[in-house]
């Protein structure tokens, strides 16, 4: 299924090899871990935050849902408007359908999870703020003050603000801890984290997206909140890419042309030093990544798993979202793009990832600002597909498709 943002038709649904799928991902891992209680009784964080490398090769995603995506296409032709009036949205909203299972579309109840992690690379120069303003700002966010949480009431999008890395070692109330460590090493000296620590994140991703769908979420946006991430996320993009760190690296919240050559720098000698360029994914994350966007390719993961629609934010977000696309094909077919920030890199994640992003607005807050903002527009969208004002109720007659 193609959602670059163009009407398509015919099946597209690929076979898969029974592996771990998103029909029975709990209950397999679970048997795969030989757990001792049964597996429905486990909720999905106990189950995944325990995966492992081994376990995360075993998944695989089915297809959308082909039939139901034309479905949606056909009922938004059968409302009084120009046929395709509403462009991209359109066929945004029939891919969601495809996701979900239905056209009988209701995104009432979303959220937008915010992967929260300190960056030992900060070290290095490479951000005009240190690891405090991590804390600071997610102190913010916990009491819905920050730009995402102002946006996110607003819209009724509910904040779930994650601790999967922070320095912070003290509980910060209001933000959901999933601690995996107390942020990562500088990897200009030593690898960021271990490939289990990294793989664990993955599965605090994975847990979250579950647990979501059992509480009745609908959709969710992906956001962070890291100082630092912008050259990890560099990084990662880079040698996931075979690209150029020069080429992929911006000034992040505001770098002056000094320092800017010297992140390239500092990320350039590190793909070198580790030898990233056609590394498997997992080494490169789990060396010059970081813990948020270990989080948000579960996340990401997950969407694919449990058939929940993601809306991307920027680069950090697309980042972890090739990151899942590498760990677990299929995983971007169940994946929206909300913006295109300011970053280099974003150009050349969304190509890879296949995804047309919706908002060109040189936007770069990050905190999930950009996919929240999509969540509104979504929204606006809906309230026309849900309304079905008929062209027999204004007493029109329909447009009709040339050609068919």
């Amino acid at each position: 299924m193609d959602y670059s943002g163009k009407r398509i038709s015919g099946d597209s649904t690929a076979e898969s090899t029974k592996k771990i799928t998103s029909d029975n991902a709990t209950a397999e891992i679970a048997k795969n871990h030989i757990l001792d209680v049964a597996a429905e009784k486990i909720t999905g964080n106990q189950i995944w935050e325990d995966t492992t490398k081994e376990s995360l090769k075993k998944l695989s995603v089915s297809a959308p849902d082909q039939k139901i995506y034309e479905r949606v296409l056909k009922n938004w032709d059968a409302i009084a408007k120009p046929l395709d009036g509403l462009g991209r949205f359109e066929t945004l909203t029939a891919q969601i359908g495809a996701i979900l299972g239905t056209d009988q579309l209701d995104l009432s109840r979303k959220a937008v999870v915010i992967m929260c992690a300190d960056n030992g690379i900060v070290a290095e120069g490479v951000s005009q703020s240190g690891q405090e303003v991590t804390t600071a700002v997610v102190r913010q966010m916990a009491k819905g003050a920050s730009s995402v949480g102002k946006m996110a009431a607003l819209i009724g999008v509910e904040t779930i603000s994650t601790d999967i890395g922070m320095s912070e070692t003290e509980r910060i109330p209001g933000v959901l801890d999933r601690k995996i460590r107390c942020g990562t090493n500088n990897f200009r000296i030593e690898p960021a984290m271990t490939e289990s620590e990294a793989v664990r994140a993955i599965g605090t991703g994975i847990g979250m997206v579950s647990e979501c769908k059992q509480k009745g979420y609908r959709i969710l946006a992906t956001g962070e909140m890291g100082i630092g991430n912008t050259t990890t996320s560099s990084a990662v993009a880079a040698a996931l890419l075979s690209c150029d760190a020069g080429e992929m690296t911006g000034r992040g919240a505001g770098l002056d042309d000094e320092r800017l050559l010297h992140k390239k720098k500092v990320i350039a000698e590190a793909i070198k030093k580790y030898g990233l360029y056609g590394a498997e994914p997992l080494r490169i994350l789990h060396t010059v990544g970081g813990l948020d966007i270990a989080g948000l390719a579960g996340v990401c993961m997950g969407g694919a798993l449990f058939h929940i629609p993601i809306v991307l934010d920027g680069v950090i977000s697309m980042t972890a979202a090739l990151l899942a696309e590498k760990l677990l094909s299929g995983t971007a077919a169940y994946l929206i793009a909300s913006h295109r920030g300011k970053e280099p890199a974003v150009e050349k994640l969304t190509d890879a990832l296949g995804l047309q992003p919706v908002i060109d607005a040189g936007m770069a807050l990050g905190e999930g600002t950009g996919a929240v903002m999509m969540l509104s527009l979504l929204d606006l969208a809906l309230s026309v597909y849900q309304g079905k004002t008929s062209f027999s109720e204004i007493a029109v007659k329909p447009y009709e498709r040339y050609g068919k």
